[in-house]
């Protein structure tokens, strides 16, 4: 399968450690892949006309996009724990802690953005800044009911947001005032997968 990917982006950072998670890893043929907002990628755009990273290619020739899809996908090519539970209750709760990690991760990707702009506008910094102490509180509220569920697709974007922070916002700091939720980072931070696919530069 070919996988379209970079080393920075939190939502390939994603798929990577479902892959690592499921044991699909080396079916992949990861493919660099620069995909700028401001600059449309032909190649990639056969594959997926959104221009968007991670995008995967099938083994049939067939594409999958969006990172919550493409690691449901991997998670039906294995027969050990799922990633996204069958239990009703327990898969709303592994998607609600998706939604939520993957909703930071996007806002950070656009605070990045904002940030980087010749001219950033003061009000949308301030509005990221205010969001972002909101999510970081709430993943802080989550941390002991994080330590006590299995592994799953919410941790997993909850742990790539909390990386990328790390990655892109350092001087932010969340771990400060968060001390559990700190504790529960440094626990995901040393599974396999997660040491696999650390962020770089390039």
């Amino acid at each position: 399968m070919k996988l379209h990917w970079s080393p920075r982006s939190p939502f390939v950072r994603k798929v990577m450690i479902a892959a690592h998670e499921t044991g699909v890893i080396d079916r992949l043929d990861c493919v660099r892949t620069v995909a700028a907002t401001t600059k449309p990628h032909l190649e990639l755009m056969a594959d997926n006309p959104l221009s968007k990273i991670p995008t995967l290619v099938r083994d049939d020739g067939a594409p999958l996009y969006d990172s919550v899809v493409i690691c449901e996908y991997f998670d039906s090519l294995h027969d050990g724990a799922r990633l996204f539970p069958v239990e009703p209750q327990a898969r709303w709760t592994a998607l609600r802690r998706h939604a939520l990690g993957n909703g930071l991760i996007e806002m950070l990707l656009l605070w990045r953005g904002e940030r980087l702009r010749e001219h950033p506008a003061q009000v949308y910094l301030d509005t990221f800044a205010v969001k972002y102490e909101a999510c970081v509180k709430a993943l802080a509220a989550e941390a002991p009911a994080l330590t006590a569920t299995p592994f799953g697709i919410g941790h997993i974007a909850i742990g790539c947001a909390l990386s990328y922070s790390d990655f892109r916002f350092a001087e932010l700091d969340w771990r400060r005032d968060h001390a559990r939720l700190a504790d529960w980072y440094a626990d995901f931070s040393q599974r396999s997968s997660v040491r696999a696919t650390q962020f770089a530069e390039g």
